[in-house]
């Protein structure tokens, strides 16, 4: 119930040690300022991992070969590993109806590129029409890859927007023709990357059409596939694992390769990196939890003290009211209430400056791996109850301390 007279003892008392509450109040804002930064810190890493994994598919697997290290059935180690055609096309008999998205990549290196008096070095991949969604880009003018450009070995080609920057500056590109080592293109569409300038740095073309004008014959140097998706993520990472592992067999036996050898067939699983980082961001978070957790219990301490200190200080006044009749109840209530305001406001305040600095600092904060560091409503609302139940055993101790003196002893007190 409502006291207007309590609430003037706590301003009074508030305003005869004015120093002391301001420090004790220091302590309790510091440790929610810690709390909140350092979760808008966590926040953050998140984001930013999630950003880096945005820049291709989310549960993109990637085959690329390298060389074997160990000798099998007759054949020495050190052999480079050389994917072709048929690997790929075995790959959609075997497993097509997993697969949600797929592309093999031959891929030409420091190509020159030329439009008019304009020249440049760019790295050229021949690849299929799913290769948009694998590598998440999207376009900016024109279209990607057809069916058809592959069916027909049609000389099209998509432009990087580093490319075309570079090439055409502030003209159209689409439709004119480009040099690519002597071999005129047609430009059929732009694109952009989420992964910035170096992604798109590139030119594309259909695999057939580099196969046959750049001497690819039918190599291909990667593997781009996705599966379906799944129900859920421990769903999707459990099929994506045992996908991987029968992918890693079949091409090791197609080219010859000890089945505990893993430098020959390498594949990286995206979705599995992605759970390895989402559980080490996880644990990141839990630990700064536990540093601001620990921030806090050390202003509540100070709380706790200067209630302490309070009561003593008080003592006499305490017997007075229990020898006229005060109950245990009342004299702890009126402790727990000092207690509790002074760390609710002191608390309140430190939250408020973490989220006015999150708010303010956080969009200019882009790292390669912190983006964005912002704490949400739950987090907030979550704070606000630390701040009740730190205020309420802050003062228990105290209060219960007080409850407990007897008017006699308390009446003798100097």
């Amino acid at each position: 119930m409502f006291s207007l007279d309590r609430w003037d003892e706590i301003f009074d008392t508030i305003r005869k040690n004015k120093l002391r509450t301001f420090l004790t109040g220091l302590s309790v804002a510091s440790g929610i300022f810690i709390l909140v930064i350092l979760l808008g810190v966590g926040e953050g890493m998140r984001n930013g991992i999630a950003r880096e994994f945005e820049q291709d598919a989310a549960n993109l697997i990637l085959v690329y070969p390298g060389m074997t290290t160990k000798e099998y059935k007759g054949l020495n180690p050190g052999r480079r590993i050389q994917l072709k055609n048929g690997d790929y096309n075995q790959i959609l008999l075997k497993y097509g109806d997993k697969l949600d998205h797929s592309a093999s990549v031959y891929n030409v290196r420091n190509g020159v590129v030329t439009y008019g008096k304009e020249s440049g070095s760019y790295s050229i991949e021949g690849t299929f029409p799913a290769y948009q969604e694998l590598e998440n880009v999207s376009l900016t003018s024109g279209r990607f890859l057809n069916i058809n450009d592959l069916d027909n070995n049609e000389k099209n080609v998509v432009l990087g927007h580093r490319v075309k920057l570079d090439l055409f500056k502030d003209q159209e590109a689409v439709g004119k023709l480009i040099e690519i080592s002597g071999i005129n293109f047609k430009v059929v569409g732009v694109y952009s990357d989420p992964g910035g300038e170096r992604d798109e740095a590139r030119l594309i073309i259909p695999i057939t059409t580099a196969q046959k004008a750049f001497g690819g014959a039918n190599n291909i140097q990667r593997l781009y596939l996705t599966l379906t998706p799944e129900d859920n993520f421990d769903e999707a990472v459990a099929a994506s694992a045992g996908f991987t592992q029968a992918l890693k067999d079949l091409l090791k036996s197609r080219h010859v390769v000890a089945p505990d050898d893993d430098s020959a067939i390498r594949v990286n699983n995206y979705l599995d990196n992605a759970k390895r980082f989402y559980t080490l961001m996880d644990m990141i978070r839990l630990f700064f939890w536990g540093v601001g957790i620990c921030t806090i219990i050390a202003g509540v301490v100070g709380v706790s003290n200067i209630m302490l200190i309070i009561v003593k200080e008080r003592t006499r006044e305490i017997g007075i009211r229990k020898a006229l009749g005060a109950q245990p109840l009342s004299i702890i209530g009126m402790i727990l209430h000092e207690s509790i305001f002074v760390t609710a406001i002191a608390g309140f305040a430190g939250l408020i400056m973490g989220l006015i600095l999150l708010e303010f600092a956080g969009p200019a904060i882009e790292t390669q791996y912190i983006y964005n560091p912002t704490v949400n409503f739950t987090v907030a609302i979550n704070t606000v109850f630390i701040l009740i139940i730190a205020g309420a055993i802050a003062g228990f101790f105290p209060a219960w301390r007080a409850a407990s003196i007897k008017p006699i002893i308390a009446l003798r007190d100097e």
